[in-house]
């Protein structure tokens, strides 16, 4: 666990760069322009994945000298793990297609790039406004965790209240919500290496805000060159993720609930709220 100690600027939250360079790249310009250092940007983790670039995107987040929780595809890839460790059902779409980029990351990434992912804090602590917030990748309870807006909050709220904390961030499920429950609250930002089954060929991302009396969330759209990553996916043999970057379509939706399978292709529109 690392401990970021009481925070009174803006804070800027992202998930899944997933081997994504251009992605990253966008992401890291971003900040810029936001004026938002490095000490203030948390990455929820899974820095390699689908995309064709886990080399440079690693070297670019580790040269930019972000907070960075480990994901489940940091722990594989850090202790040489046979699967990327995702939670994905055995036998399913999921499960197969993750075969592919996973063999494709773990034949590139450095001993150095593993030695890094080993070293990975897997929560990431922080006070801001008067909140306590744990950054985890899946949930606290566990790395590999899916955790969607359409599930049942209670379970949500014992890992908050076991945490000790009032906001969990958490990643890993790839889709950005935001949730109040009684007075806590689970929060995602959404990943920028893949669209959020939305039908569109951006990711996610997600500002903390001290405005007046309160603390504001807010999630928004990264846009950035998504035909280069296309390119440089398909050509690596990831064709159905390829795919997923210009038509915003996940290739296979086995892990998704019921009501997040039928808002497949919808927009989404992601209200600011107050905490």
């Amino acid at each position: 666990m690392a401990d970021l100690g009481s925070i009174s600027d803006r804070v800027l939250v992202f998930g899944g760069p997933y081997s994504n360079l251009a992605a990253t790249e966008a992401m890291q310009r971003r900040a810029l322009e936001l004026d938002i250092p490095a000490e203030r940007v948390i990455c929820t983790g899974d820095l390699v994945a689908y995309c064709a670039e886990p080399v440079q995107t690693l070297e670019l987040i580790r040269d930019w000298g972000i907070q960075v929780v480990m994901g489940n595809c940091e722990e594989s890839l850090a202790f040489s793990e046979p699967d990327c460790g995702c939670g994905f059902d055995e036998g399913s779409s999921c499960s197969a297609l993750a075969l592919t980029w996973y063999e494709y990351a773990n034949r590139r990434v450095t001993p150095a790039q593993r030695r890094w992912m080993q070293s990975l804090p897997r929560s990431i602590e922080f006070q801001m406004h008067g909140k306590r917030f744990s950054t985890v990748h899946g949930s606290p309870a566990s790395i590999n965790e899916f955790v969607f807006a359409s599930q049942d909050a209670a379970p949500k709220l014992a890992q908050i209240r076991q945490s000790g904390v009032d906001v969990v961030v958490g990643g890993h499920c790839g889709i950005p919500f935001g949730q109040q429950i009684e007075d806590c609250h689970w929060l995602n930002a959404g990943v920028i290496g893949l669209p959020a089954n939305d039908g569109g060929s951006h990711g996610w991302y997600m500002l903390l805000e001290p405005v007046d009396s309160a603390l504001q969330v807010s999630w928004h759209r990264l846009d950035y060159d998504y035909l280069t990553s296309r390119q440089s996916t398909v050509a690596a043999g990831m064709l159905e993720y390829g795919q997923a970057l210009g038509d915003g379509l996940w290739p296979s939706t086995d892990i998704l609930p019921e009501t997040e399978r039928q808002q497949r292709g919808q927009p989404l529109n992601l209200p600011t709220i107050k905490i």
